[in-house]
């Protein structure tokens, strides 16, 4: 991973990039170089030199443009936070715009699965000041609820609890994924967690897993194939549920 000791004169996004007159890379390529990387890999293959070879440059020469691990998370954060930005204009209607960017940023992050995770546990000053993107993405969701009944505060808190859903959704849709990549990597092992489980089922200790288990189809209902059904319901029942209790009082 990128060295972490380092002494960066800030945030990455209060520095200018190398001052030369045609700078060899930019920030968005080495951003794109490290999540196409992660993609194929895992975070964890993610270093300077895998990112220095995907670009054709010597490792060294990337000290130039990112000098610690918590600026090259900062532009990976603020990359995927441009895909989640909403091209174009929102719904003039509040639901419908949140709704809108609520879906734009799912779709932005479910691609890549390790994002969350990683970025989420961020600390310091590259994690509490937002890049570029992340601007503008605070932006259009305020601009998405600039017209709901609400005041400031529970603006601030609806924007909250739909990130919370979000992300949440997030990272249940990359536990998911992993745990139905690791059963088809080692039917063996898939197949003694599945023993493990009808021997459980059979002490009589679990009575309500028991009735579910012998239900037709359940094994389809916690699966990958109803994530977005699940995700567009909840998100619906969150917004709408705001609204009621808005109008309500």
């Amino acid at each position: 991973m990128v060295e972490s000791n380092r002494q960066a004169g800030g945030p990455i996004w209060a520095r200018a990039e190398p001052g030369t007159r045609r700078p060899r890379f930019s920030r968005d390529q080495i951003a794109a170089a490290a999540v196409a990387i992660a993609d194929a890999e895992g975070f964890d293959a993610v270093s300077m030199r895998r990112i220095a070879a995907a670009l054709g440059a010597g490792t060294m020469s990337l000290y130039r443009y990112i000098e610690t691990k918590a600026d090259l998370l900062a532009l990976i954060d603020d990359a995927l936070l441009g895909d989640a930005l909403v091209p174009g204009e929102l719904p003039a209607d509040w639901r419908a715009a949140l709704l809108l960017v609520a879906r734009q940023t799912r779709s932005a992050y479910l691609p890549h699965p390790w994002a969350v995770q990683v970025l989420q546990g961020r600390s310091g000053a590259d994690a509490a000041i937002p890049g570029p993107n992340g601007m503008r993405h605070f932006e259009q969701s305020l601009a998405a609820v600039d017209s709901a009944p609400l005041d400031t505060a529970s603006k601030f808190d609806l924007l909250a609890i739909v990130d919370d859903y979000v992300f949440g959704h997030l990272l249940h849709a990359a536990e998911i994924a992993e745990r139905t990549s690791a059963a088809k990597a080692d039917e063996s092992a898939a197949q003694a967690a599945a023993e493990f489980g009808w021997a459980q089922l059979e002490t009589g200790d679990f009575p309500h897993l028991s009735a579910l288990a012998g239900q037709p189809g359940v094994g389809e209902l916690g699966g990958l194939d109803r994530l977005e059904e699940r995700f567009e319901r909840g998100l619906r029942l969150i917004i709408d549920g705001i609204a009621a209790q808005s109008a309500s009082g």
